[in-house]
């Protein structure tokens, strides 16, 4: 990795006095492995970059990857707001579009992270909730009906963006961030990963013909095929994930021509077949996003307030895909100021999504960071390449509705890897703290236990009209708190913080990792934040200080 030549650890923390020292039974049993700030097994780093082909074919898998989400929040919404699938189509085109832009926002200006910016799912229960509040029969045609709700929901996102702007350059966000541990940061970015397994094998299993053999054609391939065509080594670890998609969307074609799916249920079809998405024959040729192309939005204070605790939840979404980022490009954990900055910008990323028409808010995508993982390459450029694919083909949309039209059991399939390394990354934060604690052992086991636990009873007892479990006589009342406790990473920030800090927070310094986290989280506490995270050609020096 090129940036660890010149990098060092942290000297020792002094010793402190306690308990009697206990003898260890790992000492004749083999090594221990000490705390490493970076991993060892990456193959490029945040800074280092591959060959520009090589650059090209990963920055498409990104592409790819992020699709998969895009498609899947506009099957969910777009058909329960009277949209046809041309609608679809163009509310595709948008988020692409808008995920481009802000991903290279992030990379250039925000935590200069090679983290792609998605659509957040946070943002489904309110619009779930606007969409109910036009359902009862008020227009004339479902068309009406869907340039209305998409007038709402960007009102709705134009206002709630603000929370984002004021709590990150407003460094509140960052405030939070500078009492976090080692042992916050466990649970946060784990179940930034577990929290979003509806979207690993419950997706896969609506197809579980060709979502399986994704699944596992994967793992071989990636895994262990390349030992056994050791010349094909550096192409598997890194492409295996193109090949197998082609080779089982192949599949599903054929499945779906030979007439394997033409007497099975409705939802079989749409989850099995690669001709049930109609994206290419209502996708336009050529088309550009413009602002408000739905109409003028429409603020109503009900379904706003409603959207503040999505733009919140979303904020918790991309503070822990960001630690996890930072582990797989080879950097340093981010520093508060840089976290509260991009949450910042995270926000005037909602702010033109409003603007321009998009369905949702955005978030880091979690499972592009776990493909950050999987091809062992965090080069920042790449990233950014691939916001290219992303305005390509949201412009040309017959190519994007090409590529759309893989069944989401496949890209299931691909979750299922990438959502589980992150979670493995979240873990490896542990490392810093001390594992024989008890008090830790509490603290974290408490936090996943509880956040997995809250989150899916709200999940579970939320209809699919949207209504949650707080059901009060103030709509927006209920979707802030059915959105804030249906999500895994903010709970988590709750209780992880609460008990981390409360419980002999004074006493236990050493044990908490406090003093290895400490210098991270200030802007001059180590020479390497400057190296990872400062603005590139001297953007910084025209930048008031309060707000980077």
């Amino acid at each position: 990795m090129v940036e660890t030549g010149h990098h060092h650890q942290h000297p020792p923390a002094p010793a402190v006095a306690g308990p009697p020292m206990v003898s260890s039974m790992a000492v004749p049993r083999g090594p221990t492995w000490t705390p490493a700030e970076q991993l060892h097994h990456l193959q490029y780093c945040i800074h280092s970059n591959p060959s520009w082909h090589e650059t090209v074919v990963l920055a498409f898998q990104h592409y790819i990857v992020v699709l998969g989400t895009t498609v899947l929040i506009a099957n969910t919404l777009v058909p329960q707001m009277g949209g046809d699938d041309g609608d679809k189509a163009r509310v595709i085109q948008t988020i692409l579009f808008m995920s481009g832009i802000n991903t290279l926002l992030q990379t250039l200006i925000g935590t200069r992270l090679p983290t792609v910016m998605g659509v957040s799912f946070a943002y489904v229960l309110p619009v779930l909730s606007i969409i109910r509040d036009y359902n009862d029969g008020q227009f004339n045609t479902e068309k009406q009906r869907f340039h209305h709700t998409m007038r709402t929901v960007q009102g709705s996102l134009i206002i709630s963006s603000f929370v984002n702007i004021i709590i990150g350059y407003g460094q509140a966000w960052g405030n939070l961030i500078r009492i976090f541990s080692p042992i916050i940061v466990v649970p946060v970015v784990t179940l930034t990963s577990l929290g979003l397994f509806v979207r690993g094998f419950p997706l896969l299993a609506n197809c579980v013909e060709i979502g399986l053999p994704m699944l596992i054609s994967l793992i071989a391939s990636q895994q262990y095929l390349k030992y056994v065509i050791p010349r094909a080594h550096m192409i598997l670890e890194r492409y295996a994930l193109l090949v197998c998609l082609a080779l089982i969307w192949a599949f599903a074609a054929i499945l779906t021509v030979s007439g394997a799916y033409n007497n099975v249920s409705v939802a079989t079809k749409q989850s099995c077949r690669t001709d049930r998405a109609f994206l290419m024959s209502s996708a336009p040729w050529i088309r550009i996003p413009y602002p408000f192309q739905w109409g003028t939005p429409i603020f109503r204070a009900s379904h706003v307030f409603g959207m503040f605790g999505a733009a919140i939840v979303a904020s918790a979404e991309s503070t822990g895909v960001f630690f996890a980022a930072s582990r797989l490009a080879g950097a340093t954990a981010p520093p508060a100021h840089v976290v509260s900055r991009s949450v910042g910008l995270q926000g005037i990323g909602v702010l033109l999504e409003g603007i321009f028409g998009s369905i949702s808010g955005n978030t880091a995508s979690v499972e592009n960071v776990g493909l950050l993982g999987l091809t062992r390459i965090g080069s920042r450029r790449v990233v950014q390449i691939s916001t290219g694919f992303m305005i390509f083909f949201s412009i040309f949309g017959k190519f994007g509705a090409f590529f759309a039209s893989i069944p989401l059991p496949v890209f299931a399939g691909i979750y299922c890897i990438l959502l589980g390394i992150v979670a493995a990354i979240g873990i490896s934060f542990i490392q810093f703290a001390d594992t024989n604690s008890m008090r830790n052992i509490y603290v974290i086991g408490v936090s996943l236990f509880l956040s997995l636990s809250i989150t899916q009873y709200f999940i579970s007892n939320t209809t699919r009209g949207g209504y949650g479990p707080v059901r009060t006589a103030g709509g927006w009342f209920n979707d802030i708190l059915n959105t804030i406790f249906a999500s895994a990473p903010l709970v988590a920030i709750i209780v992880a913080t609460i008990l981390d800090n409360t419980l002999e927070a004074g006493h236990a310094m050493n044990e908490r990792g406090i003093l290895w986290w400490k210098p991270f989280q200030h802007r001059n506490g180590d020479s390497r934040n400057d190296e990872f995270y400062s603005f590139p050609l001297r953007v910084g020096e025209y930048i008031p200080t309060r707000f980077l």
